[in-house]
């Protein structure tokens, strides 16, 4: 049976796309990069995202589309940009908002992130959720990655939390996110040095789960959910345990978000000048 495809709108106007592909019960979830923006958690991503969240637990994760109603069992973020899964949070907002100290409005930013992040995880009690990373994801689009149940990198992806070059750190989860795979310990390590990891380093450090060669990224989700299905109940089992002993603490993540404001509105001239730089490689490697 051929897969079912709504395209929600073309690329230079919503950055998000949903595709049901009906042979394997799996939904796409396709992060599309607006024209000469940076491929970002926009504002209107994020509320793109949400309003997918929205209408697919109000459907108890089924497609309703055309006439079709069928279970969504799988679940497959991935982005369209050939070099880039997400570079993470909107930097010219946060410098906007910095620049005025306006916390709600950072506030009201980190908390639409988190709610996302949260979700995506939670989704995992419901359906096999799997991220492809195909190039680099950075910052919040790490943290979206982390937040999924299964991870498949193609060999040339790079990850990396490059908040604190500019005296920041990971707002939606990305500590708890980490730390339920590599433990506190070594994920305050990688948060803390800035570093970009190649795909094969963290698939030795448990960060991912596979890794597979360029270009073959698709192939690879569809091999491994044809090895789920073979025994499906008994994987799905398994995941909700490992969601429910690993669990997030959303008051401990609300948390996060209260001191990351507070420490964002408090940049030295110099964070800030980083910040700038990054802002300024983003908008020239996206022009």
């Amino acid at each position: 049976m051929p897969a079912v495809v709504r395209a929600v709108a073309p690329v230079q106007q919503v950055p998000l796309e949903l595709n049901y592909q009906a042979s394997n019960e799996a939904l796409w979830v396709n992060l599309r990069p607006m024209a000469g923006r940076p491929h970002n958690f926009s504002a209107e991503l994020l509320d793109a995202i949400q309003g997918g969240f929205d209408e697919m637990e109000a459907s108890q994760w089924h497609w309703n589309d055309k006439g079709i109603d069928a279970p969504i069992r799988y679940a497959v973020m991935m982005s369209d940009h050939p070099s880039y899964f997400s570079v993470g949070g909107d930097l010219a907002l946060f410098r906007q908002c910095i620049e005025r100290q306006d916390a709600e409005a950072l506030r009201a930013y980190s908390l639409q992130c988190l709610d996302i992040i949260y979700r995506w995880t939670m989704a995992g009690g419901d359906v096999a959720t799997i991220a492809v990373v195909q190039g680099r994801a950075l910052g919040g689009g790490f943290e979206a990655v982390l937040a999924a149940n299964h991870i498949i990198a193609e060999e040339q992806a790079e990850f990396g939390f490059p908040e604190i070059l500019f005296g920041l750190f990971p707002v939606s989860g990305g500590m708890s996110l980490l730390a339920r795979r590599i433990g506190v310990h070594r994920a305050e390590k990688m948060m803390g040095d800035g570093r970009l990891y190649p795909a094969r380093d963290l698939l030795d450090l448990g960060v991912i789960d596979e890794v597979c060669g360029q270009g073959e990224g698709p192939t690879t989700v569809r091999a491994y959910i044809q090895r789920h299905r073979s025994s499906q109940r008994a994987r799905m089992m398994l995941q909700r345990a490992k969601l429910r002993m690993s669990a997030l603490d959303i008051n401990e993540l609300r948390l996060v978000v209260d001191e990351w404001i507070e420490t964002a509105l408090a940049l030295t001239p110099k964070e800030t000048r980083v910040l700038d730089a990054l802002i300024g490689m983003q908008k020239k490697e996206f022009s």
